[in-house]
């Protein structure tokens, strides 16, 4: 059985490769696709411009968001996953706001105990340890809370 630490580095290991082939202003929304693929999400940004969503969860550790500018040039590249976005999750932020913002998370929950919650969580890298961030959102959808702890996975492969 292969571990999932294998698995990660063989799945993030290509991202450099691809992102070494997009330069900003040059690349094109079919260069972007053919390194990445297609998007899981595509948002619509007030300018004319649109940015994909390539999230490497669950069993990576970071989420692109890579923009098209209107003239269909790539005008930034994103990895989003790190505490300045995280900061940004604020209480009252609703889940589509926050998938906006992270992309896709590696896991959802709900748990019996807690019918009117429900818990979304990323897993990235801050330096060489591995995180968790969570965060959990009520009954209507809006957040309630997040948190950074360490990735459970991580420490058990160190025991």
């Amino acid at each position: 059985m292969v571990s999932w630490l294998t698995s990660l580095l063989a799945f993030v290991g290509c991202d450099p490769q691809k992102i070494a082939k997009l330069e900003e202003g040059v690349a094109t929304e079919a260069d972007v696709k053919k390194q990445f693929g297609e998007p899981q999400a595509t948002y619509s940004e007030a300018d004319g411009a649109k940015t994909f969503e390539y999230s490497r969860q669950p069993e990576g550790q970071v989420a692109w968001m890579i923009t098209i500018g209107a003239d269909g040039k790539m005008s930034a590249l994103r990895q989003v996953l790190k505490p300045t976005e995280f900061t940004k999750v604020k209480p009252g932020m609703d889940k589509a706001e926050v998938r906006r913002l992270l992309g896709k998370p590696g896991k959802t929950a709900k748990f019996d105990l807690k019918p009117d919650e429900e818990h979304w969580d990323w897993r990235w890298l801050d330096g060489q340890m591995a995180k968790v961030f969570s965060v959990t959102f009520d009954r209507d959808g809006k957040v309630m809370a997040s948190a950074v702890s360490d990735d459970p996975r991580a420490t058990e492969s160190r025991n």
